[in-house]
C-alpha cells in the first residue's frame, strides 16, 4: 500500500493546467456542454497520453544513445504506441513550426543586414528617449509659464479694479464731504 500512494501524489503533480484543457474544449466543442467529471476525464487522458508519449520517446532516444528528445524520435513513439494516423499532422506541425521558426531568425538576420549594433540601436533609443523627456519638460514649463502669466494679468488686473474701486470710493467720499459744507 505505501508504494501507491507516492505514485498517486507524483501522478498528481504531473498534470496539464485545467485552464488550458477547458480552454481547448470549448475552442473544440463551442456549442456542447462539457460536464465537469468529463473535463477532469479528458485532462487525466491527455496528460497519460502525453506521460505515454514521452516516456516512449525517451526510451527511442536512449537506445539510439543521444541525450535529447528529437522530433524523429517522437514520431517513432507514436508508430510503436499504435497511433500512426496521428503522423502526418504531428509532421505537419513539426514543418509549420520550422518554418515560423525560419521567420524570426530572418526579422534577426534583417537586424544583422542594417550593418548597426545592438549596443548601437540601444544608444539611439536611450537618446530619443532623452531627446522626448526634454521636449516633454519644455512643453510642461511653457504650460508653468503660461499659467503664471494670466495668473499674474489676473492679479494685475484685480488689483487695478480694486485700486480704481478705491479711487472712485475716496472721490465719493470727497464729494459728500463737500456737500455737507454747503448745507
Amino acid at each position: 500500500m505505501d508504494d501507491v500512494e507516492p505514485q498517486t501524489c507524483q501522478d498528481d503533480e504531473l498534470t496539464l493546467p485545467r485552464s488550458a484543457v477547458n480552454k481547448m474544449v470549448k475552442e473544440l466543442l463551442p456549442h456542447i456542454r462539457v460536464a465537469n467529471n468529463s473535463r477532469e476525464l479528458i485532462l487525466n487522458c491527455c496528460t497519460e497520453f502525453i506521460l505515454l508519449l514521452s516516456s516512449q520517446s525517451n526510451e527511442i532516444c536512449e537506445k539510439r544513445q543521444k541525450k535529447t528528445i528529437l522530433p524523429e524520435h517522437v514520431i517513432e513513439a507514436l508508430q510503436e504506441l499504435g497511433f500512426s494516423s496521428y503522423v502526418p499532422e504531428v509532421e505537419d506541425v513539426l514543418s509549420n513550426f520550422k518554418t515560423q521558426l525560419s521567420h524570426r531568425n530572418k526579422g534577426n538576420k534583417k537586424l544583422d543586414k542594417m550593418g548597426v549594433s545592438e549596443e548601437e540601436l540601444i544608444r539611439q533609443q536611450q537618446a530619443l528617449f532623452a531627446e522626448a523627456r526634454q521636449q516633454h519638460y519644455e512643453y510642461e514649463l511653457a504650460q508653468h509659464n503660461a499659467a503664471m502669466e494670466a495668473a499674474a494679468a489676473t492679479a494685475a488686473s484685480t488689483h487695478l479694479a480694486l485700486k480704481t474701486q478705491t479711487s472712485v470710493s475716496q472721490s465719493n467720499n470727497s464729494a459728500d464731504d463737500d456737500d455737507d459744507d454747503y448745507d
